[in-house]
């Protein structure tokens, strides 16, 4: 398909996606602060969001065969569906009840907008293999633009979560993005341009299942990398800054969540920026499938070493200073820059080492894991800082960081078809 063929169907998909995304991180931020300031351990923090993970790893795992059934339009408009609903449902979330009646209704609509996400995720990713041009790297841009793009949105999203929560409270903030969310989805329902893939009757559940190597370990590598970000990033982090800002006044609240929310989303809005450039600074359309794939290796071996440096910093010292949270906020701003080349490496050769015809099914298998390693990051996330504070969190992540780059390492730099179990 060339470059005019697909790309008002890819303009589409993306601008969709990007909706979605501002309000997954807002909704995240103001789960996260609106909990934390009624009181709820940091463990407790974590449950909130481990349905949302687990619900992904299985969406992730069904959705590619949904997809393949069913077309990629309708499981990218059952994700923005099913998000309108998550919201709704959350804004009538009532102050009164019981922590755990609250907890298990949160979890229960995390979990809905966890599905959500992935449905609109593993569509708008195995999009682009179907439309992105072949020639002149042009597969890796296309993917890395989406990408980044949407991650800086995300972080935009903490922002407007930490903010929203501050000057209209939780049930209208909600309430209002819900709404937002439904004129985008009547909007792509109604103007979705032609050059998504149609349904395909003859497709087996048992396909579901990745038979490539390259996929499978990739895959590993890609449980294990999001798992080290999520470790710390969950709640050992904003929890961290919320003892060091908030001084326990409402005003000081307001405060320490407008400040949270900023870094945040500077953090997020750096690493999906890094990622829409990592063709460029990688010189990807230079180097072949190959040598991009030997990179990848080399970018999660890097990782490793500034969680690692962090946690010895924060082991070290006498308690929050100055010098430490500014070591701390420009140390993971370059783990984010480390993790977004690595990041984008590993959603251009998921792309790159599948086939077309069975392109949403190795998606949806490489995104259940990618799930699974949020999943495992958020619980660990809550249980390293309820009782190690964040320097284990940071320990934790340098460990998940190595395993990833092992599991790199068994990635074969021959032709795709070498992949081939």
């Amino acid at each position: 398909m060339t470059r005019q063929e697909g790309l008002p169907a890819y303009i589409a998909v993306t601008a969709s996606y990007w909706a979605f995304m501002l309000t997954d991180g807002a909704l995240r931020m103001l789960v996260l602060l609106h909990f934390h300031s009624m009181g709820f351990s940091a463990v407790q923090l974590a449950y909130l969001f481990l349905l949302y993970e687990a619900a992904g790893m299985v969406t992730n795992l069904s959705a590619g065969w949904i997809a393949a059934r069913f077309g990629l339009a309708a499981t990218l408009y059952a994700g923005l569906g099913l998000q309108v609903g998550a919201l709704l449902m959350l804004s009538q979330l009532d102050p009164a009840w019981q922590i755990s009646l609250s907890v298990v209704f949160v979890m229960t609509v995390q979990g809905l907008s966890g599905a959500a996400k992935d449905l609109a995720k593993m569509s708008s990713k195995s999009a682009v293999k179907l439309l992105a041009p072949k020639e002149d790297g042009g597969l890796f841009r296309w993917v890395a633009v989406l990408t980044g793009s949407k991650n800086a949105v995300k972080g935009a999203g903490f922002l407007l979560g930490a903010v929203l929560l501050a000057l209209t409270g939780f049930q209208a903030a909600v309430f209002s993005m819900a709404a937002v969310l439904s004129v985008v989805l009547a909007a792509v329902v109604f103007a979705m341009p032609p050059g998504l893939p149609g349904s395909r009757k003859d497709i087996k559940v048992s396909e579901i299942l990745s038979k490539s190597r390259n996929v499978n370990w990739l895959s590993a590598a890609r449980l294990f990398l999001f798992g080290a970000r999520d470790v710390w990033f969950v709640v050992g982090i904003p929890v961290y800054f919320y003892a060091v800002l908030s001084d326990g006044s409402e005003e000081g609240n307001r405060t320490a969540f407008f400040l949270i929310g900023s870094f945040m989303a500077l953090w997020i809005i750096s690493y999906g920026a890094v990622q829409a450039a990592a063709p460029r600074l990688l010189g990807a359309a230079r180097r072949s499938e190959s040598q991009l794939t030997r990179a990848a290796r080399k970018w999660a071996l890097l990782l490793a070493v500034i969680p690692a440096v962090l946690s010895f910093a924060l082991l070290m010292s006498d308690g929050p200073a100055p010098w430490l949270t500014a070591l701390l906020t420009a140390g993971l701003l370059a783990f984010g820059a480390v993790f977004a080349i690595n990041s984008s490496l590993h959603s251009y050769l998921i792309l790159a080492y599948t086939q077309e015809d069975r392109v949403t099914m190795d998606v949806g298998f490489y995104y259940m894991a990618n799930a699974s390693g949020r999943l495992a990051g958020t619980f660990l996330s809550g249980l390293t800082c309820q009782f190690g504070g964040l320097a284990v969190c940071l320990g934790t992540a340098a460990i998940m960081a190595l395993i990833s780059a092992l599991a790199a390492a068994r990635l074969s730099s021959g032709a795709r078809n070498e992949a081939q179990a």
